[in-house]
């Protein structure tokens, strides 16, 4: 009896200590922090902890969400099932009921209206390698123009801005091993404590190194705490901020005279406009005193190196990209580009925001940043493909003009896959209705989200634990994503159900892929001698070197870390400055007698995005479980807000309810809402359709408002 005794606890000791580690990257920001979980299974039940890994980006660092990622991955909501709707409810099908109802509408709605009558829409969290396929699958699978991405709404302005000024865009020009050596920094539109807290030790080291640091914020965050300067800028005005910065260089000489010459183009023109600006104009217009235009110029000028950061507080803007030009003509002015810590970085706000656009989801670009309209990059993309040039499709048109096309019946079935544009899109009431009127609606997500909700078909997805790949972080640099954890139920992989969905409409021969890596492989190929060149990575490099920043043309490149350091990829070899009006570059919508208030959005530390996956975790859930607005006090007085109130906010496009939160940190012109909840609570309801006229992205930063109590 004793030895039966001592053999059971033997037994249970065995499986308290049993433990299972699992190699990943967290699913959320694009700092893309490697992680493992670790699996402990006790007598009843397994745990769970999440560490960090090591590696050149993040350096072991973790944040919440990382350390809490796994609980929506282990989440009992996970879909595991493909699910068909059936009289308003969903029902359990096979994959083969599935794949076969794909077939038989695809094929038909095609026959009747033509290869473009049905669209799809990416999504930057998914792996390189499913991006690049399913950019792909667009164009050789369905042969459609209609494909496009929820990456439209978050790195579009900087992107333009990037490929029209230096001729390409990547995250950021340089490595984050050169910020801690910056002697001037300008952080605009950007609150990388909560946005992406694993990069804020690079900031801090600089700081403490004797570097100057500029925060341009209509309100205070975490991240303008650590700012020597905060310039509280207007909604939509930081265009003309950025105006009066480079008027205060020309007219104290910290312009490099020698760099504009060699390395540059409009210089004179951008000169002659800045000299005819009016000061009070300007002042009035960006909301900041003279003088603190004055000093942030003058201490950007007066330093040996010095870089610009831009994030969605620029970027989401319907003057955008013409913005983000106006900071890159200052960077340009000074001469600080190509050189040691010295560039731009524009903060990628989704997990693989880079990657995902480089590779063939947006509406005109092919693999390698290509463009779709060039005849020898058809040429290129079609030969890996083994299809011929002609029957590529020509460009498509943007997320949101794809959602238009859908609303009017041009478009009339869509493949979703793992984004929420019901949550995320401007103007979310025209997005619902518009979605409602597809005739055939097939959504590939983890969880039943407010936009899978109104799908035909919801097909099981593959987390980021489970799905092994590529991703491409803010600064550029591609990581191997190791996963090793089953998939629960039936669920697969993005690129398993892309290749699915291929075979059953005939075209398997061009998506016969067995693996990440064999997709991966092929990726390079299409990438060579594109922009963004990735043929000199392979796996095995990947996992060695623990990430490689492209280009990289060979195996034997150790991938660049500077970018422009001797001259620009255009034709000319030179950097464009434009001149940028204080007039025409403003918002196309602004408060006036009826909507008195500019309502700007963005991130809390706590959750990402739509809150899909956040909102899953009741670790994160339970830090913030619910929206906000935030607003000054005398605002909140002069509309009988109280603290903690509940409060209506309307705009021209609809209205919310939210709990009111107090600060003395907000311009009192200027509320804040963050953008993670849905129905009542979701702030892109309130969000106008106008769009950028250069890169499409809709204006979610500067939108007219009034608020009251809820009645």
């Amino acid at each position: 009896m004793t030895e039966m005794l001592l053999k059971y606890f033997r037994t249970k000791l065995q499986e308290v200590q049993r433990e299972r580690i699992y190699d990943s990257q967290c699913p959320y920001c694009s700092m893309q922090c490697k992680m493992q979980l670790i699996e402990q299974t006790g007598i009843s039940r397994k745990s769970y902890v999440t560490v960090g890994k090591d590696n050149p980006t993040s350096e072991g660092r973790l944040c919440i969400k990382g350390m809490n990622a796994h609980q929506h991955a282990l989440h009992q909501e996970r879909i595991k099932y493909p699910l068909l709707k059936v009289d308003g409810e969903f029902v359990r099908i096979s994959w083969k009921q599935a794949l076969q109802h794909i077939k038989e509408k695809f094929t038909a709605i095609q026959a009747e209206s033509g290869h473009d009558a049905i669209s799809i829409f990416g999504s930057a969290s998914i792996t390189n390698e499913e991006a690049y396929l399913l950019g792909k699958f667009a164009r050789v699978g369905l042969k459609t123009k209609y494909i496009d991405y929820n990456g439209r709404f978050c790195m579009s302005a900087a992107a333009s801005a990037a490929a029209q000024t230096f001729g390409m865009d990547r995250g950021l020009t340089n490595s984050l091993q050169e910020i801690p050596n910056v002697r001037c920094i300008i952080l605009s539109g950007t609150n990388i404590a909560e946005c992406q807290p694993t990069i804020m030790p690079y900031f801090e080291k600089a700081k403490e190194n004797g570097a100057y640091i500029i925060a341009i914020d209509p309100r205070e965050t975490a991240t303008t705490k650590i700012a020597d300067l905060h310039l509280k800028v207007r909604p939509g005005m930081d265009a003309a901020l950025a105006n009066g910065l480079l008027k205060v260089i020309f007219e104290e000489n910290y312009v490099d005279e020698a760099f504009i010459k060699a390395r540059s183009k409009g210089f004179d023109e951008v000169k002659a406009h800045i000299s005819s600006l009016d000061w009070d104009e300007i002042v009035d217009m960006s909301g900041v005193p003279i003088e603190q235009i004055r000093k942030a110029a003058i201490m950007f000028g007066k330093e040996e190196s010095g870089m610009i950061f831009t994030a969605r507080g620029v970027e989401q803007q319907t003057n955008g990209s013409i913005t983000v030009r106006n900071f890159l003509n200052i960077l340009i002015a000074t001469g600080k580009i190509g050189k040691p810590n010295c560039g731009y970085g524009a903060i990628t706000g989704q997990g693989n925001g880079q990657g995902a656009r480089e590779h063939g989801q947006k509406a005109d670009q092919l693999p390698g940043y290509r463009l779709i309209e060039n005849e020898e990059h058809r040429e290129h993309i079609a030969r890996v493909w083994g299809i011929n040039k002609e029957d590529l499709p020509r460009k498509g048109v943007s997320a949101y003009e794809m959602m238009e096309k859908v609303h009017n019946g041009e478009i009339k079935a869509m493949l979703l896959m793992c984004s929420n544009p019901v949550v995320s899109a401007p103007n979310a009431n025209f997005i619902k209705e518009a979605i409602e009127k597809l005739s055939f609606f097939v959504a590939v997500d983890l969880f039943i989200s407010e936009t899978a909700k109104l799908a035909d078909l919801i097909l099981p997805a593959s987390s980021y634990l489970e799905d092994e790949g590529t991703m491409t972080n803010l600064e550029g640099r591609v990581t191997l994503r190791e996963a090793s954890m089953p998939t629960p139920g039936e669920a697969k992989h993005d690129w398993q159900i892309i290749c699915d969905i291929a075979h059953v409409l005939g075209k398997g021969d061009y998506f016969s892929y067995s693996s990440a890596e064999e997709i991966f492989n092929e990726l390079r190929e299409a990438s060579r001698g594109g922009i963004a060149d990735y043929y000199g990575m392979t796996y095995d490099r990947l996992r060695k070197e623990g990430g490689i920043l492209w280009p990289c043309p060979d195996t034997a490149h150790p991938g660049t870390t500077r970018l422009f350091e001797e001259a620009f990829p255009r034709p000319d070899g030179k950097a464009e400055m434009v001149a940028v009006s204080n007039h025409s570059e403003v918002p196309k919508e602004m408060p006036d007698e009826r909507y008195p208030l500019y309502l700007t959005s963005g991130r809390i530390m706590s959750h990402y995005q739509t809150g899909v996956q956040t909102r899953k975790s009741s670790a994160l859930a339970a830090r913030n479980f619910e929206s906000f607005m935030e607003i000054h006090p005398e605002t909140a007085a002069k509309y009988r807000i109280q603290d903690n109130m509940l409060t209506k906010i309307e705009s021209a496009k609809g209205s919310i309810i939210v709990r009111s939160k107090w600060s003395n940190t907000i311009r009192k012109d200027t509320v804040f809402v963050p953008f993670h909840w849905s129905d009542i609570q979701n702030v892109n309801l309130l969000v106008s359709d106008q769009l950028d006229p250069t890169c499409k992205m809709p204006g979610f930063k500067v939108c007219a408002v009034k608020v009251s109590p809820k009645a």
